[in-house]
């Protein structure tokens, strides 16, 4: 059948609708986010206990945000940042260096 296409790639930059900017995050770098920064509780967020242990980035998208949260977002509730401002860029940048991710 082959892999499922991912409507979301690590790295790409999102937004909430509220502006609020991240980057979807993958495997050893969404592992550690998840032990060391703090859970957002973002509006459109998975909030199912059990789930997002594996996103699959076709509906739950990991996303590492500038304000030093992460969440498992649904997809619906994203938009994707082809060129984000560059200070938005530099928060991001500054949480993954903050906290060694």
């Amino acid at each position: 059948m082959g892999a499922q296409k991912r409507l979301y790639e690590p790295g790409e930059y999102v937004s909430l609708i509220t502006g609020l900017m991240g980057i979807v995050a993958a495997g050893d770098t969404w592992d550690k986010a998840r032990k060391v920064l703090r859970e957002g509780h973002k509006p459109g967020r998975y909030f199912v206990p059990g789930c997002c242990q594996h996103p699959d980035y076709v509906i739950q998208i990991p996303v590492i945000f500038e304000d030093g949260t992460f969440d498992v977002m649904r997809a619906m509730n994203l938009k994707r940042v082809d060129d984000p401002p560059e200070d938005k860029k530099k928060k991001i940048e500054e949480v993954f260096k903050q906290h060694s991710l």
